[in-house]
């Protein structure tokens, strides 16, 4: 470690959209394709929508532009800018609470880098034919899914995941976003369009879609669909502060923050159209979690016409939605090491890749579910919560304001304050206490 000072990288996105992309690519992810197609089916089909958008306007309107702007502002990611913040009021808190939502983002990405390696197997698997071969889908998956079952497989993902960051920001994960969330809308809209024409299709859209109003007089309804927007968000105090940081200042976070939030919802929206009515044709049941993806999913390939060729389209898709979240959650330990100790990107890299697969194929198998709960429900709305606090409270009067009206032609209106200071962290709250409560709510 060569030193403590924050320092500030040069390298950032090129542009607006390259930022909204990037965020894009971060916030689609794993709760969009093997869990909003459950949901929305469990809690009232399109009634559950309502609850559903309500939360992402109030969470993408909040806590998304709120660490976009705080990254930004403080020219630094979650561990910097919780130092800055908290020096504004002459504490030296903020270094300690700094190092939550990092951890947090390691300990997801730790998880994440497995799971990269079972979609990188699947894809092999489809490539070669092997997948429609007639294999018993759950005997394969649990072969895989079982103590140091997916090394090979597990190291190789997350090998090129930082083989991808090596090339920094604009020229590593911003081209990376660029190309892959693009592809993984145009594959999956034509794997929905595929879909449409399966015989018995029609049962998963009604599972889909048919409203069953008196959910929503259902609390766990409304709750569910707070969890899965904030979590489908990414809002965490770490990976949405660390791309904001690499923003420049001509950039309106509000509309860039809007753009994410209608897009992410499109990705979990097409998941749910390429996912559930082929489940459905098939004469299956949707479930949720590894299971709708590895067994379910594969069992549907078989029977499938061109099984082959939907099984490669599908989980190239899946993969690269997988690994921009992927080099979204490791970039925030990378970007600490870089600006708060003065390490080189290679370094950072080798540091946080091996601490990512060291401990990764000790979580593969048992412990995998109950590392990935832990960190999902006590420490990822934790994050967020503090970074809501620090933004919206501690930082002082008008500092959200000015961060977020920068680059931003229109005033802010009288909403901000209320719906940042209150809305969002009174959101935020409710899911630590609540995903606790519940056993997890995203």
């Amino acid at each position: 470690m060569k030193n403590t000072t924050t320092t500030v990288s040069n390298d950032k996105f090129r542009n607006k959209w390259g930022f909204v992309i990037s965020c894009i690519g971060s916030a689609v992810g794993m709760a969009n394709i093997w869990m909003f197609p459950y949901r929305i089916g469990e809690f009232g089909g399109s009634a559950f929508l309502i609850p559903y958008i309500l939360f992402v306007l109030l969470i993408g309107f909040s806590g998304v532009i709120g660490e976009m702007a705080f990254g930004r502002a403080m020219h630094s990611g979650p561990l910097g800018a919780f130092r800055k913040a908290f020096l504004l009021r002459n504490s030296k808190l903020g270094s300690l609470i700094g190092f939550i939502p990092v951890i947090g983002s390691l300990g997801i990405a730790i998880g994440y880098s497995v799971i990269i390696g079972w979609i990188l197997k699947y894809l092999a698997d489809a490539a070669t034919g092997t997948i429609v071969s007639g294999a018993d889908p759950a005997a394969e998956f649990s072969a895989l899914a079982r103590n140091f079952g997916s090394i090979p497989w597990h190291l190789a993902g997350l090998i090129l995941v930082l083989i991808c960051m090596s090339f920094g920001i604009s020229r590593g994960i911003e081209r990376v976003n660029r190309f892959m969330m693009p592809a993984f809308y145009v594959l999956f809209l034509f794997l929905a369009v595929r879909v449409a024409f399966l015989d018995g299709a029609l049962e998963g859209y009604r599972y889909l879609f048919q409203p069953d109003w008196s959910a929503m007089a259902n609390p766990q309804t409304w709750v569910y669909a707070m969890g899965q927007a904030f979590f489908s968000l990414s809002v965490a105090g770490s990976g949405t502060v660390v791309y904001g940081s690499y923003l420049k200042s001509d950039v309106d976070v509000v509309s860039s923050a809007k753009y994410v939030a209608f897009f992410d919802t499109m990705a979990a929206l097409l998941a749910g159209l390429v996912i559930i009515p082929s489940v459905f044709a098939y004469g299956m049941e949707p479930n949720s979690g590894p299971g709708l993806l590895f067994i379910t999913i594969p069992a549907v390939i078989q029977s499938i016409p061109f099984g082959r060729v939907f099984a490669f389209l599908f989980f190239l898709a899946v993969l690269f939605a997988g690994a921009t979240s992927l080099i979204n959650l490791l970039e925030s330990p990378v970007e600490a090491l870089q600006s708060n100790f003065g390490w080189s990107r290679k370094s950072a890299l080798i540091l946080v890749g091996a601490l990512t697969a060291g401990i990764g194929l000790f979580v593969e198998g048992d412990i995998l579910s109950p590392w990935m709960d832990t960190i999902s429900i006590y420490v990822i709305p934790l994050g967020a919560l503090l970074a809501g606090i620090t933004m919206f409270w501690v930082c002082g009067k008008n500092f959200a304001r000015n961060a977020v009206q920068l680059g931003r032609a229109r005033t802010l209106g009288r909403w901000f304050e209320p719906m940042t200071k209150y809305v969002f962290c009174g959101v935020a709250l409710l899911v630590y206490i609540l995903g606790i409560f519940y056993g997890g709510i995203g």
